[in-house]
């Protein structure tokens, strides 16, 4: 299985680039599941998203909690339960999850999660600048507790100190430019992984790929 995991910012076009990168692998005829945490199909992903629409503290500590087991439910349900599981699996949303936590959380959690938790080759963090993100959200019907510039800006200096081994990916030009430049990078990885079928790293960091693509 193909498991593709979509991350960043807050209005860096997760879903957006996720979407995209489904049709990508069901117009080559494989069977794609794509989960965008927290989901609405289950109690965990509804008290997540309930949580983050009303703010405090005591519904920081919820949202993370039932985030974590959001997560955790994709993981059992469509990676290890699954029979016969998908060809590629895209989770938006994953274990940069922590980077809203306090830096000495953030930074345990994420090594612990990235032990214990499946990781990919593909790991994509997209990024855009905090003024950007906060332009975007302010569109939005719906805002969530971190939606302001002050939690943007520490959010994003967390998230990018922990996305060592990612793939980052600058989100600020058209959704089309970005797209090109993330399905370049999948080119390299399917090819890859086709020629030595079996020899792709699971818990490893992504393979180099030319500075132009890893932006």
């Amino acid at each position: 299985m193909r498991f593709i995991v979509i991350d960043g910012l807050d209005g860096a076009g997760k879903d957006t680039h996720a979407e995209l990168i489904k049709r990508r692998y069901l117009s080559m005829g494989e069977r794609v599941v794509f989960r965008s945490h927290p989901e609405d199909d289950n109690p965990y992903g509804r008290r997540a998203r309930r949580a983050l629409l009303e703010g405090g503290r005591i519904n920081h500590i919820r949202a993370s909690i039932f985030y974590a087991l959001d997560v955790i439910r994709s993981l059992w349900k469509y990676r290890w339960r699954s029979n016969p599981g998908a060809d590629t699996l895209i989770f938006s949303r994953y274990l940069m999850g922590v980077a809203y936590l306090p830096e000495f959380l953030a930074v345990l959690l994420y090594r612990v999660l990235y032990r214990v938790l499946p990781t990919t080759e593909y790991m994509f963090f997209l990024d855009v600048s905090p003024e950007e993100s906060l332009r975007r959200l302010m569109e939005r019907d719906e805002h969530e507790m971190f939606e302001n510039l002050e939690d943007l800006r520490k959010t994003r200096e967390k998230a990018l100190k922990l996305a060592d081994g990612w793939y980052i990916i600058n989100t600020e030009d058209p959704i089309e430019d970005v797209q090109r430049r993330i399905d370049r990078i999948l080119d390299r990885l399917d090819m890859r992984n086709s020629e030595d079928q079996g020899a792709g790293t699971v818990n490893g960091a992504p393979a180099e790929v030319p500075e132009d693509l890893n932006e």
